[in-house]
């Protein structure tokens, strides 16, 4: 091969590879937005049945993960963080969930469609050793990514308003 036709053929595939990296697909926000939907609900909605599957698989499982808990010695980092404090406390026998809503969910989806965003307001019902417990009215956001074609959380957070008043400043 000459070195003028190598060298066009060369620069045919680098023209490609860029034009094929550089320009996303077209990214179906109706498709995306409900799985998101359906992981975000999936990652309070497990322990209903107790389905640490369903969790797990919510989640990044790496030392990416991190979660903000309304009390400050509750921040996790890290999945394993997690993995242990949800084998201590949510697969404890005195724990049972009772159920859940989300409320006001709203999500945002990156330009390229692989990161999104959410925030919502969270009712989360349970008990604890029988007697009943529960975050009414927590805020609650949150990143994911979309990893080997799949959405996984890779950040949480969650806190209560201080001044009573739980409605948007306008």
């Amino acid at each position: 091969m000459d070195r003028k036709v190598y060298s066009i053929a060369i620069m045919i595939l680098i023209i490609s590879l860029a034009v094929n990296y550089c320009a996303p697909g077209e990214v179906d926000l109706e498709a995306e937005t409900s799985a998101i939907t359906q992981v975000v609900r999936n990652s309070i909605g497990w322990a209903l049945d107790k389905d640490k599957d369903l969790l797990y698989s919510s989640l990044a499982q790496d030392t990416s993960f991190f979660i903000f808990h309304p009390d400050a010695g509750s921040t996790i980092v890290g999945f394993e963080a997690f993995r242990d404090m949800a084998e201590r406390v949510f697969m404890n026998e005195a724990f049972k969930a009772t159920g859940f809503e989300v409320r006001e969910l709203r999500i945002n989806l990156s330009r390229s469609g692989d990161v999104a965003w959410y925030s919502a307001m969270l009712d989360d019902f349970g008990e604890w050793a029988g007697e009943p417990t529960a975050w009414i009215n927590a805020r609650w956001t949150g990143v994911l990514e979309k990893r080997a074609g799949k959405w996984v959380i890779v950040q949480m957070h969650f806190s209560f308003a201080t001044d009573g008043d739980d409605e948007e400043a306008g």
